[in-house]
């Protein structure tokens, strides 16, 4: 621009200092971080573990704040625009000058980002007397390679901004090494300096971390581990949790560990000198007791029965939902509920939560075993063996739909005597039947039916009446299940009653005598547990 045009633009051209602008600094390389398997972090049982899985390692746009001071790398975009037009994007050189075309060098270092279109107007008012504007903003932090030591899982130097954060970089290095480093006491040091301490229990509780602005050749360290306790049981954060001190209050454990709303007790096991001792407190009167290193501590709930609750279904006037003192009888409930003359009241059914876990597990072992003898079958020949292995392919696949058969929890009570001393547990539920005058006949029969009681015909006739047996019947299987609970083997001669269910079990048949065995007892198992008849 020759003097004449500077002068028209209001420029005084003596003010111009003539010097060229300082070369701008070659910018360190970015390299994408590597992968870390970071399975370990979300498998450990430390607290705060989880917090380094590879979130934060994945590089964003750059957010700078208000506080931000300009650094040596960092690029300004500046805009000028009226008398004089420039646009462009210009790096802070190694003496802290931003060197802008007709305005000379500007000392940026150590400016805050809220003050930098501050500095650059009175810079602009220096040299422009009128007719020129101008605009300044942070495009790209500084890039940076800080280390990253202590106790990490990979110690090393890494890439990035002055404005990432140090969860960026310990995230890179693989998180804190759970062993041995410490998250109360995460030091940021320059030179041998230290510059900050993070506590990352105040980040993972309060979502709380200092804005730091860091160096090439900052070091974030991990110091060595302080002391821990465990925590198990009923709290929402049941880890380890490490505490500076010798020891630690269970009021101030319970505020990293969340106990659940539910717990009443804690339980201290102190592993401390040779002798390892259980102390037992109520919650309530444990907030000065003090755990020490190495100590595990267990939320519990301690608590007394006091009422339960039972369900009666089917046919009744009265209500569903029954609130009942601990160590309720049967008698004590029926007595409360108003019957129908439809009601069957002597085949009342009682449906226990855990009569059915138990019935479950007696599948789950039974399946096993059938499962271990089909694989450990053993062939004398090629072609036996061809054919053991597309007959166990066909049991297996038949295992699989057993075990998402559910049981029905149902206890036998009708036929007792002391049935109404019976005690009722809680979630009981109590049914009803309805005299209804049906036979229901199921399995392998041709059409599976509901067919009206008749007191003059057998099980064959019911069975006939169903269409006859299928040709994966076995005749001699037949189950009679009755309302109250009870079953008993049936013949084709045999005499029903109102409300029976007739299941007619499939034939089985394998070459393995032991296979045969253990799928005939599980066959028997699912029909008496849930009804139910698993053909093959």
């Amino acid at each position: 621009m020759t003097p004449a045009m500077l002068a028209a633009a209001g420029v005084n051209p003596g003010s111009l200092a003539a010097q060229a602008p300082a070369p701008v600094p070659a910018e360190v390389p970015m390299q994408a971080p590597q992968r870390y398997d970071y399975s370990s972090n979300r498998s450990t049982d430390v607290f705060g573990a989880s917090l380094f899985s590879g979130s934060f390692a994945v590089g964003g746009a750059t957010q700078f704040n208000p506080d931000y001071l300009v650094a040596v790398g960092d690029r300004i975009q500046i805009r000028l625009w009226g008398g004089y037009t420039f646009d462009g994007i210009l790096t802070v050189d190694q003496q802290g000058n931003l060197f802008v075309p007709q305005l000379g060098p500007v000392k940026l270092l150590g400016v805050r980002n809220r003050d930098l279109q501050r500095v650059l107007e009175t810079a602009m008012r220096q040299v422009f007397r009128a007719n020129v504007n101008g605009y300044a903003n942070l495009a790209a932090a500084q890039p940076v390679r800080i280390y990253v030591g202590g106790f990490v899982n990979r110690p090393g130097m890494y890439n990035g901004t002055s404005m990432d954060s140090l969860l960026n970089y310990l995230d890179q290095a693989g998180g804190i090494d759970v062993d041995r480093g410490s998250f109360l006491n995460v030091q940021i040091k320059r030179g041998q300096q230290v510059r900050a301490t993070v506590n990352l229990y105040d980040f993972l509780l309060e979502g709380s971390i200092p804005q730091i602005q860091l160096s090439d050749g900052d070091v974030i360290f991990i110091t060595p581990r302080q002391n821990t306790v465990r925590v198990s049981g009923l709290a929402a954060n049941a880890k380890r949790f490490e505490f500076a001190g010798a020891e630690l209050t269970v009021d101030e454990l319970a505020r990293l560990a969340k106990p659940a709303a539910s717990a009443t007790h804690v339980r201290v096991v102190r592993n401390t000198g040779t002798v390892r001792n259980t102390d037992y407190y109520p919650l309530s009167a444990a907030r000065d007791v003090r755990v020490a290193n190495g100590d595990d501590v267990e939320f519990t709930a301690d608590k007394k029965p006091g009422t339960i609750t039972v369900r009666v279904e089917g046919e009744h006037q009265s209500q569903q939902e029954y609130v009942l003192p601990y160590g309720s009888r049967i008698g004590a409930l029926l007595g409360q509920v108003r019957m129908t003359p439809l009601s069957d009241t002597a085949s009342i059914q009682l449906y226990r939560v855990s009569v059915r876990e138990r019935q479950r597990a007696m599948l789950q072992t039974s399946m096993r075993s059938l499962e271990s003898a089909v694989l450990t079958a053993r062939s004398g020949t090629s072609d036996e063996a061809v054919l053991r292995k597309q007959e166990s392919d066909l049991i297996l696949q038949w295992v699989e739909r057993a075990k998402k058969i559910e049981p029905s929890g149902q206890v036998q009570i009708a036929s007792s005597a002391a049935r109404d001393e019976l005690l009722l547990e809680n979630g009981d539920t109590i049914r009803i039947p309805t005299r209804d005058g049906l036979v229901l006949v199921s399995g392998e029969v041709l059409f599976p039916n509901a067919l009206a009681f008749d007191g003059a015909l057998k099980v064959g006739d019911y069975i006939a009446r169903a269409g006859g047996y299928t040709q994966n019947a076995q005749n001699s299987r037949v189950v009679i299940a009755h309302r109250d609970g009870s079953f008993e083997e049936g013949t084709p001669d045999a005499r029903l009653r109102a409300g029976d269910e007739v299941l007619v079990l499939p034939k089985v048949d394998v070459k393995s005598r032991q296979v045969f065995k253990d799928m005939t007892q599980i066959i028997y198992q699912i029909a008496v547990a849930a009804k139910v008849v698993l053909g093959l």
